[in-house]
């Protein structure tokens, strides 16, 4: 009598059958199966006529494992028996330590997300506070960020991109509006406190709903709809009492989140749909660079040179410190250019209406500290109106979550 096994789980190679009896011959011998045949076989052993798939018996099984159901087929008596065959014990579990390291590393990406963005805030109102030329800033923010990519690809911490026609052809519309979201937003934060442009920034996901829409063909849920009501009307409300309001520093905001979100679906979008699409580090890398050389000379045109040391001594006249200003302003561009580094690196592993889901939590943690830190006066209406919004995100956030029934 002779015994020939076969493992049901579909990942274990073929298995060695048990040794033969020593009054039995060990000479390998082949059994075909059909696989639907053999399943089906479980119940009824009469289907075992079909024979398609090969089984090679040997002498031995894997000893260092852990015991699944087996099947062993008896050829005398044309039956079934259960035994054992192996499977490592630690499988699941190194499933879920790899799901849990990936989690504690997105979320201590977005902590240092918050944090960078909290200080790039503060730094950078205080130079807006006093060196009002916020195409100036914003260029010298995107050198700084260059600077930084060449040092990282020259010391080969990240590997350096070739570059394709076809490549800087997609990519170049993503810096233009890279390009305007930035400068856009520091002219806001050079108009009004910074508590309300982030308030207003807090619309964001409406521009995502409508942008992933377009671009990315996803459609919005009802609930999803709803809950931008009062992420509209909580904006509209905080506005209408907000003591910093004007309209150019109200109309840059909004503009900025237009861009801001038009560039992050449309980075997707052609990381997915690119075969030879850069990752988001090269991608945001490559987008500072030319963000800078578009940049520089439209400052120039703009505003003149303002960092040169004429300019600079003359302003130190005037009662400005151009020690603090120039250490402020490369800590503003450092976070700048770091904190843009890390939303990309978060934005490869999230879609982007989750990337936008948390930028609006983004939004309450900066609110709060810039309240604190730069002492804003809030009205209570204006409280309500900034709760609301918020509240609608988180009304968001859970709309997002439910799936639509299958129809």
């Amino acid at each position: 009598m002779e015994i020939h096994a076969l493992s049901l789980c579909p990942s274990a190679p073929f298995l060695n059958p048990r040794r033969n009896p020593p009054s039995q011959s060990s000479r390998p011998r082949r059994i075909a199966l059909n696989a639907y045949s053999f399943l089906k076989s479980i119940d009824d052993c009469k289907c075992l006529r079909s024979t398609t798939l090969f089984l090679s018996s040997t002498s031995s099984f894997d000893k260092a494992s852990s015991s699944l159901p087996l099947l062993v087929l008896n050829q005398r008596t044309n039956g079934f028996k259960v035994g054992a065959t192996s499977m490592p014990e630690n499988a699941d579990e190194a499933a879920k330590s790899e799901e849990l390291f990936r989690t504690l590393q997105l979320g201590s990406m977005f902590v240092v997300w918050y944090l960078l963005n909290i200080y790039f805030n503060i730094y950078n109102k205080q130079v807006l506070k006093v060196f009002p030329f916020p195409a100036t800033v914003t260029a010298f923010q995107f050198g700084c960020g260059t600077v930084l990519v060449f040092l990282m690809w020259s010391f080969n911490l990240y590997p350096r991109p070739r570059i394709t026609k076809s490549q800087f052809s997609a990519i170049l519309p993503l810096a233009v509006i890279h390009t305007m979201g930035n400068l856009l937003t520091n002219i806001s934060l050079g108009k009004v406190a910074v508590s309300f442009t982030h308030t207003i920034k807090a619309m964001e996901p409406f521009f995502t709903v409508v942008l992933s829409s377009l671009f990315l063909k996803e459609s919005p849920s009802l609930w999803v709809v709803a809950s931008l009501v009062p992420v509209v009307g909580g904006v509209a409300l905080a506005s209408f009492t907000e003591a910093s309001f004007n309209w150019i520093g109200f109309g840059t905001a909004m503009a900025s989140n237009l861009t801001n979100q038009s560039r992050n679906v449309l980075s997707k979008k052609l990381m997915v749909n690119k075969e030879e699409a850069l990752d988001n580090i090269n991608l945001f890398s490559v987008l500072t660079i030319i963000s800078f050389l578009l940049l520089a000379p439209i400052a120039l045109l703009m505003e003149g040179v303002k960092f040169s040391p004429s300019y600079l001594q003359f302003a130190a006249t005037q009662g400005l410190n151009v020690k603090e200003l120039c250490v402020r302003s490369l800590l503003a561009g450092f976070c700048f250019h770091t904190y843009q580094q890390v939303s990309y690196y978060i934005l490869q592993m999230v879609s982007p209406v989750s990337h936008s889901v948390g930028n609006c939590v983004k939004r309450v943690v900066v609110i709060i500290s810039s309240v604190i830190f730069f002492q804003t006066a809030v009205s209570p209406i204006n409280s309500l109106g900034t709760a609301v919004a918020l509240a609608g995100v988180f009304l968001y956030t859970r709309a997002k979550r439910i799936k639509p029934k299958a129809a």
